[in-house]
């Protein structure tokens, strides 16, 4: 497994984290101890980064108690993230988060959750917030009360994360990027670079797209991709499907198109970590295998005249 430093934390991460999303029950159903036993293998297989959220699980929260359950007797070696905003929201009772006494709160409440006495790295996840001054105060506060460590947000916006950064003190940004999501590579990547922000790379396989498995004929029954279905979710489907089929070169007996994909994202210089969901303990350890290596300049290359906008 490569490490690599969180921007201005200086903590080290693995190139390969895990991202907690899948094992709530959103993407189809996961049995408990399945769920434990992918985190688990994470573990095992070198990860040593974790990301949730509140929101995250069927019902809200269950992501997070999975996290707890399965990292308790590792706590001290591993990093946890997680994040704040979208609490109950799908449900219809998000909070206004008109105070910063909601946004500790909900730290409170995760902290229960994950059985912890402090959060490593604590997210905005609202990717596109006007007036970060009330998270901006809470999260200062919760770092002088020791609840977290550090602090960050989940935007793909320069121009929010340029706002939630405006005294110095964002440590992370968590956005997403892909072979087929190459958009952060013109700013949002390069600010962060400059600024020593922290990158936590989410859907770096495009919710399983890159993972080379679907087909036209790929109907989805989760809450996640249902929209993939119809409209025009069907057309953005199935015109992804064709760029994955220009990569499919990328496949080769020592590796899964899957793990080239984790490949490419982490072969960008201002990449932290990249956190692939994984449902089950193969996948886990599939996903972090990616992590031993990234794509030569020659496949670099080729890669991104393949996806070429």
């Amino acid at each position: 497994m490569i490490y690599r430093t969180l921007g201005k934390t200086g903590w080290k991460v693995s190139a390969i984290g895990f991202g907690a999303w899948g094992v709530g029950g959103q993407w189809g159903a996961v049995e408990e101890q399945t769920a434990l036993g992918a985190i688990r293998a994470a573990v095992d297989a070198g990860v040593t980064f974790f990301d949730t959220a509140d929101a995250y699980g069927e019902p809200p929260g269950v992501s997070e108690e999975f996290i707890g359950k399965a990292l308790a007797p590792v706590r001290d070696k591993v990093l946890i993230a997680t994040k704040v905003g979208n609490f109950a929201r799908r449900q219809g009772h998000g909070l206004s988060f008109a105070s910063p006494l909601h946004v500790e709160l909900c730290c409170d409440a995760s902290l229960r959750r994950m059985r912890v006495d402090a959060i490593d790295v604590y997210q905005c996840h609202l990717g596109d917030l006007k007036d970060p001054s009330v998270f901006l105060e809470a999260f200062d506060g919760l770092l002088k009360k020791g609840k977290i460590r550090s602090y960050g947000i989940s935007t793909d916006s320069v121009a929010v994360l340029e706002a939630f950064n405006r005294d110095g003190t964002c440590a992370t940004n968590q956005l997403d990027y892909s072979l087929l999501n190459r958009r952060p590579e013109a700013e949002l990547l390069p600010y962060c670079q400059k600024h020593n922000i922290g990158t936590i790379v989410r859907g770096p396989l495009a919710k399983g797209i890159l993972s080379g498995k679907f087909t036209p004929e790929t109907r989805f029954d989760d809450s996640v991709r249902d929209r993939w279905n119809e409209g025009r979710g069907r057309e953005s489907f199935l015109n992804h499907l064709k760029v994955v089929d220009r990569l499919r070169w990328l496949a080769t007996p020592q590796r899964t198109l899957a793990q080239a994909a984790l490949q490419f994202v982490i072969s960008h210089p201002a990449i932290s970590t990249a956190i692939p969901g994984a449902k089950d303990a193969n996948q886990a350890r599939s996903n972090a295998a990616a992590g031993a290596a990234v794509l030569s300049p020659e496949e670099l290359e080729r890669a991104k005249r393949d996806t070429a906008v």
